[in-house]
């Protein structure tokens, strides 16, 4: 007879059908490290993607690493599958919201007004007229 009662598991991972909770296949513990850094990453691309550091590399590193860590969670080397998928997502939304910055930043540079005030500028000798270049611009942009 053996000394230890049987003991309680009220995660029910030991029933049928159950997928481990705790170390990997093979004994090894779980390799969560490229879906944590690809949450991360994908936070931190989602919060500064109004810089092109902030959104456009952070939110493609947030994506590889995100699609690396769910095909590491779908061969059972990882446990957080929906982590990874999430920083993924995550990255990918910094990702787009870094391009659509970026894309109306271009267009408002490349605008007829924007030239118009940045020749007026060049031609203006004094603070006065470059005061008035100001407010030329101001009044194109608003009519």
């Amino acid at each position: 007879m053996s000394s230890h009662p049987p003991q309680y598991d009220p995660s029910g991972a030991h029933g049928p059908g159950a997928v481990p909770s705790g170390p990997a296949a093979g004994g090894r513990p779980p390799r969560n490290g490229l879906g944590i850094t690809a949450l991360v990453l994908g936070v931190a691309a989602l919060l500064l993607f109004w810089t092109l550091v902030g959104g456009i590399v952070l939110g493609l590193a947030a994506i590889a690493l995100g699609i690396a860590g769910r095909r590491r969670a779908k061969r059972g080397e990882a446990t957080n599958g929906g982590m990874a998928l999430a920083g993924a997502v995550v990255g990918a939304l910094g990702l787009v919201a870094s391009v659509v910055v970026i894309a109306a930043g271009v267009s408002f540079l490349n605008s007829e007004e924007f030239g118009n005030f940045e020749e007026c500028v060049n031609k203006a000798g004094t603070a006065a007229e470059r005061e008035q270049c100001e407010r030329d611009f101001n009044r194109d942009l608003e009519g």
